[in-house]
């Protein structure tokens, strides 16, 4: 089963959002198939939160990810995990991850997730 990046990236943050609230291991989360990019995407995301969370609080400027909405902070999670690892071209990443935070947050997600992704992506590039 091959969902597009995006359904993938969705069920990625689905499952991470459940695992980050819940406590319980991510492979016990998956129900039915799960898309390889999805499953690949969350498992690495897991593996790598804590560091992925210090990138966060060096971005987020007043803000520590343990202070945000477990929404925004996996948004978060995936975006940089894909830019780290160039998955997709950062602006992809960022442009996908703002989607995210708005549909599944709020507007002003979007915005914090935009700001803090502009300013990773900024310090990768220079």
């Amino acid at each position: 089963m091959s969902l597009s990046r995006r359904g993938a990236r969705r069920t990625a943050l689905f499952l991470l959002y459940q695992w980050d609230v819940t406590g319980q291991p991510l492979a016990s989360l998956y129900e039915g198939e799960v898309d390889q990019y999805a499953r690949d995407t969350a498992e690495a995301v897991e593996a790598g939160a804590e560091a992925l969370d210090a990138k966060i609080n060096e971005a987020a400027e007043g803000w520590t990810a343990d202070r945000m909405g477990a929404i925004e902070r996996n948004v978060l999670r995936i975006a940089i995990h894909e830019m780290e690892s160039e998955a997709v071209p950062a602006e992809v990443a960022i442009d996908e991850a703002v989607t995210l935070a708005k549909r599944y947050a709020t507007e002003e997600a979007g915005k914090l997730v935009n700001g803090i992704l502009g300013r990773i992506a900024r310090e990768r590039a220079a």
